[in-house]
């Protein structure tokens, strides 16, 4: 195992996640095909970035309640450390997950006591050379704990890696605080619209090329679905990582799976294209399983390069 280690400020929630037809018009009614309630949110890289052996702190705060009794069994059980205090006053926070028959996935989301992160928890956690810290664009979306979040960032030594994923919702993180987080990212990953969104380019590759020469010290990993992703650093331009076929079955997580192993595979001295390759193939197994938290271990992706390796002789 690597002797690097995540810290994951992305929010630990439940998701509940239900399989529909169609999502309901509004006033509608529809009924869900399944359900699945399962913990979910930074949860999701966390679990991929443990089972491809990295050392994983969850840097949040976790409630009390059955939401967050379950959330704290599923983390302990990945043994991911949860060393910030609790708060007792509030639940983990919940999540809707709408799933459609080709995998797209819709969300109402309920905050809890993952939203109450202060300065003060954060200054507990010390962050060292060789470490990763990944941050979500909804630790920096809103007021409750973007300027805790931010100063943290900036306080860290220079040898600390920083991985920003802005999330689906970037648009609406102040351009401010935008700005500060990408001034401390090492490696910015997103999906294709966040980075047109970041750029004003649709291509991913041409996306890719420009937040890279806009910010002479950011590295850029834009994820492509089932094409794969783009790979951009401060060193070189863009080169597309080839994804791999599947059966999507489920999206939820997918990206966060593909930072997880991405993450996991770059502490443990992979170079960025070949880390990358481990990330398509673990979000391509991913999307073939039901729910969030699917992500294979390290030995099952090695297999699955295996018989991808057979297929092809």
């Amino acid at each position: 195992m690597s002797a690097s280690r995540l810290f994951c400020l992305d929010t630990v929630l439940v998701d509940v996640d239900l399989k529909v037809a169609s999502l309901p018009v509004r006033a509608g009614d529809v009924r869900a095909r399944s359900q699945l309630i399962t913990t979910g949110g930074g949860f999701n890289a966390m679990s991929a970035a443990t089972r491809h052996d990295l050392q994983v702190v969850y840097a949040g705060r976790l409630g009390h309640g059955p939401f967050a009794t379950l959330a704290r069994r599923d983390l302990t059980s990945e043994g991911i450390a949860t060393p910030l205090e609790s708060n007792d006053d509030l639940d983990c926070g919940v999540c809707v997950v709408l799933v459609e028959p080709d995998g797209e996935r819709t969300f109402i989301t309920a905050p809890g006591a993952e939203s109450t992160l202060r300065a003060s928890d954060l200054a507990t956690l010390t962050a060292r050379e060789g470490d990763v810290v990944l941050v979500s664009g909804y630790n920096v979306m809103y007021r409750d704990m973007d300027a805790a979040v931010l100063d943290w960032l900036e306080g860290l030594a220079p040898d600390v890696v920083v991985a920003f994923d802005p999330a689906t919702r970037v648009e609406d993180v102040p351009p401010a605080n935008l700005q500060r987080a990408i001034a401390r990212t090492t490696w910015l990953l997103c999906n294709r619209v966040e980075a047109a969104e970041l750029s004003g380019e649709d291509d991913p590759f041409v996306a890719a090329n420009h937040l890279t020469r806009a910010h002479s010290s950011l590295n850029v990993l834009v994820r492509t679905g089932a094409d794969g992703c783009v790979i951009a650093t401060r060193e070189t331009a863009a080169v597309v990582v080839k994804g791999f076929r599947t059966t999507v079955v489920d999206t939820t997580g997918a990206g966060d799976v593909h930072n997880g192993v991405f993450l996991a595979q770059l502490a443990q001295g992979l170079d960025p294209v070949e880390a990358a390759r481990y990330a398509n193939a673990a979000a391509a197994m991913s999307v073939a399983l039901a729910g969030p938290a699917t992500s294979p271990t390290r030995l099952e992706v090695e297999a699955f390069f295996d018989s991808e390796r057979r297929t092809t002789l």
